[in-house]
């Protein structure tokens, strides 16, 4: 108990100067100092070495220990040092102006897509929601154009890639599920159009999360994409797909869950390298109908996920 009364007196006691402004030399010695004498006089402990400058035997305290627990004053916050050598530069590499329009240019595009969806949204609070579904399509051309350009470029970074998540949020994981909240009203019940588009909002952001944190596959996605889902679905209010309410409700939320989902789906490359007879029959569908078509496709490309996890399970 003594010990520690001491030490909070230690950290307490303010230095007062004399009355007419003059100091005296013993004034200026430290305080801990001062007071420590003052101690081993009152307790008897003169028997022990004096101490050192700044060290106290008697507490075993030292100034260091004093000096961290002192209080501070609000109007003076304490000074902490910056090490830049810790600071993570937006543009790895050269710095050159050259680099540094390129990157200018690939982020420009990750903000045209951001602002592509905010006019999304605000188009369908009017009810313009097929001029929304071609805003968000527009998105997901400046999505993939950012990325494209920043690999062929050189100027791929890690901030570009957080800010092309950022955009895909506000975008995709926030502007589609408005856009067909929009487009379902009046055709449905307000509370299932509300809870599909939530899921659809509350899924893409898990998704984004997962995806920037989970080591990649160059052939396949883990769950579908939120950029087709969010296609898939500005597709759909844009041509207007002739189903009832309940089925695109379901749709929705079974979209939702499936870019959650662990199924495995091919990527756009590996799409584009199948063979050119295989095109012929969704060109050919497209002419005939256009919305069976894209029906047709989409639930194609949901079922494929499964279809591939059976297969891999299989020669596990």
């Amino acid at each position: 108990m003594r010990r520690s009364s001491t030490f909070a007196r230690q950290v307490l006691l303010v230095r007062v100067g004399r009355r007419d402004g003059d100091l005296h030399p013993t004034d200026l010695a430290p305080t801990e100092h001062r007071y420590a004498d003052r101690q081993r006089r009152r307790y008897g402990l003169d028997r022990l070495s004096r101490p050192t400058l700044g060290v106290d035997p008697t507490l075993g305290l030292d100034r260091a220990n004093v000096e961290a627990v002192m209080p501070v004053s609000p109007a003076m916050p304490p000074m902490t040092q910056t090490d830049e050598a810790h600071t993570i530069p937006l543009l790895p590499g050269e710095r050159t102006i050259a680099r540094r329009m390129k990157f200018g240019l690939v982020n420009a595009c990750t903000l045209a897509s951001l602002m592509l969806g905010m006019l999304a949204i605000f188009l369908a609070m009017q009810g313009e929601v097929r001029m929304a579904a071609l805003c968000l399509i527009a998105c997901v051309g400046f999505d993939g154009l950012d990325g494209a350009l920043a690999r062929r470029l050189g100027v791929a970074s890690p901030f570009g890639a957080q800010m092309d998540s950022l955009a895909d949020m506000c975008s995709f994981g926030l502007a589609a599920p408005v856009v067909v909240y929009a487009s379902l009203a009046g055709s449905v019940s307000t509370a299932a159009a509300a809870v599909a588009c939530a899921l659809v909002a509350a899924c893409a952001a898990i998704r984004l999360a997962r995806f920037n944190v989970s080591p990649k596959d160059g052939r396949f996605f883990c769950g579908v994409p939120t950029t087709m889902a969010a296609a898939v679905l500005a597709v759909t209010v844009a041509i207007g797909l002739p189903v009832p309410g309940a089925v695109l409700v379901a749709g929705v939320a079974l979209l939702a869950f499936a870019m959650v989902s662990s199924f495995p789906y091919a990527k756009l490359a590996r799409l584009v390298k199948l063979p050119p007879w295989l095109w012929l029959a969704p060109v050919i569908g497209a002419l005939v109908d256009i919305r069976l078509t894209f029906a047709l496709i989409v639930v194609g490309y949901l079922v494929s996920g499964p279809v591939l996890w059976l297969r891999q399970r299989r020669t596990a």
